[in-house]
């Protein structure tokens, strides 16, 4: 009968568009857990039943996607590399226009930085025009303790996660002037919180000034950012670059979202 089959035929697009989004939330779920989880812990997060479960990630290590440990608990698995360098490059390139003018508008080097686990990737830059510029290649990581990016990035999450990054990577110091304490970093994060804007005050580099803002509401947690010599990037220019970079950072987050990056 039409209407059954009709019917029929929209349960079975329903169920794969269903299909298709408890898989994503399922592996978004695992890189927010750091990457590797059990079904019990993806079973009591998602609040999905464990047969269910099971088949998705069945399907996923089939994939390549998901790949299951020696102790059955299951990771991310390499096919996503190609992904994330793929999307990060084509990030990059749609951040290029606004970097740009962030550099017509302060003169300085602008550079967009994304979160990538515990480490801080810049995707995109767009080089000061001055002879006297910083250098932060495409694809360079870096710790967040030790950066304005970093900062603004972590500004908003939980102290207690922010604890256990900094256990985890270590708080080195790049100069004299790097954070080193995980309590004197927190402070620099509620900074940030009351200020709208992170200062990487030489440092990550002796002699560079960074500014630097959370892109809000982005698909990705990304921040952009300038960066000068000390000399140039001073306190009375943070006043004009501030409200330049956090508008610019509104306007990309809107490009962004309505891209569906």
């Amino acid at each position: 009968m039409p209407t059954s089959s009709a019917s029929t035929t929209d349960s079975a697009k329903s169920g794969g568009v269903q299909s298709l989004e408890r898989a994503f939330d399922l592996l978004e779920r695992m890189a927010d857990a750091g990457g590797e989880v059990g079904l019990s812990e993806l079973s009591a997060s998602s609040g999905l039943p464990l047969p269910t479960i099971h088949r998705l990630m069945r399907t996923l290590v089939a994939c390549g996607y998901v790949r299951q440990q020696p102790n059955r608990r299951y990771a991310l698995g390499p096919r996503l590399i190609r992904l994330g360098e793929s999307a990060s490059r084509l990030l990059g390139t749609w951040a290029r226009p606004y970097l740009a003018r962030l550099v017509e508008e302060t003169g300085e080097t602008a550079n967009m930085a994304l979160l990538d686990g515990d480490e801080i990737v810049y995707v995109a830059q767009v080089p000061s025009k001055h002879s006297m510029r910083m250098f932060t290649e495409v694809g360079r990581r870096v710790l967040p303790h030790s950066t304005g990016v970093g900062k603004a990035l972590l500004a908003n999450v939980p102290d207690a996660e922010v604890r256990a990054l900094l256990g985890r990577t270590g708080m080195p110091a790049a100069t004299e002037k790097t954070i080193t304490t995980p309590d004197g970093f927190l402070a620099a994060l509620a900074e940030v919180r009351e200020l709208g804007y992170a200062v990487d005050d030489n440092e990550q580099e002796v002699g560079v000034r960074c500014l630097a803002v959370s892109v809000p509401d982005a698909p990705t947690a990304a921040a952009i950012s300038i960066s000068g010599p000390a000399g140039r990037v001073t306190e009375a220019a943070v006043e004009k670059i501030v409200p330049v970079l956090q508008q610019v950072a509104v306007e990309l987050s809107r490009a962004l979202v309505s891209s569906g990056a």
